[in-house]
């Protein structure tokens, strides 16, 4: 027998590879700007961000519609992520600045947002690294407090890129429209985290017409609304 197309997978990668396509299509079309190193490397930086969002987000989605089956590409997102965060990052050091040590070290003195999105690459790189199942089974109880701190991760490279827009977001000053929107949406997300609030907007799901239509066979159509609150809403990254 045939085996079906996973089409979620397909639209996954899909999604992820999309930026790339993008990217190919700017410079095949001369709209990579008079500084096309720069723009590759911002555009980059841009895809991470949207990479790391999208990561957030598959939790909170599953809270809100039930989405179970998205959890399951969630890595996938994340190494995303990372990939194009180190994409980012090899532009900057190695096609702009030609692996200077030295002169990328004095310009982290003038530029410290630098050190944020270094940060922030750190980061990635251990959950890309540890995203396997061996790490999991290894570090135990361990493995899902360092995988969440992409949440940590999220809030400075918003931060990052609100820096080197050279605005700010603590005052609201100059170009940070975009990293404002996208901290606002990373706020939501991580709002959407809160234990109570989760549970109260999976509440809000199981309540919903459909839901309460398909759970009325009683207890002999499945398991009952807690159990169904606890198996498609789990705790995770």
């Amino acid at each position: 027998m045939k085996k079906k197309p996973n089409y979620l997978r397909i639209g996954v990668h899909a999604f992820g590879l999309s930026p790339l396509a993008f990217l190919l299509v700017a410079a095949l079309t001369d709209q990579l700007t008079v500084n096309p190193i720069q723009n590759v490397e911002q555009r980059l930086g841009h895809y991470a961000l949207y990479m790391v969002v999208a990561s957030l987000a598959v939790t909170p989605l599953n809270t809100l519609f039930g989405w179970r089956q998205l959890i399951r590409h969630r890595r996938t997102i994340g190494l995303y992520a990372f990939f194009y965060a180190c994409l980012h990052f090899s532009v900057f050091f190695g096609v702009d600045y030609f692996f200077d040590v030295r002169e990328v070290l004095m310009l982290t003195i003038e530029k410290p947002y630098i050190w944020l999105g270094l940060s922030g690459l750190i980061i990635l790189a251990a959950l890309a690294i540890t995203s396997f199942k061996w790490w999991m089974k290894k570090m135990g109880h361990g493995w899902q407090s360092l995988h969440r701190t992409i949440y940590f991760a999220a809030i400075i490279l918003v931060i990052h890129y609100a820096w080197a827009k050279k605005g700010s977001l603590a005052n609201l000053s100059g170009d940070i429209l975009q990293p404002l929107i996208i901290g606002i949406l990373v706020a939501f997300l991580l709002i959407l985290r809160i234990p109570r609030v989760r549970h109260w907007a999976s509440g809000l799901r199981q309540r919903r017409p459909f839901n309460r239509r398909h759970a009325s066979g009683g207890p002999a159509s499945g398991p009952g609304p807690e159990a169904k609150n606890k198996e498609a809403d789990p705790i995770s990254a």
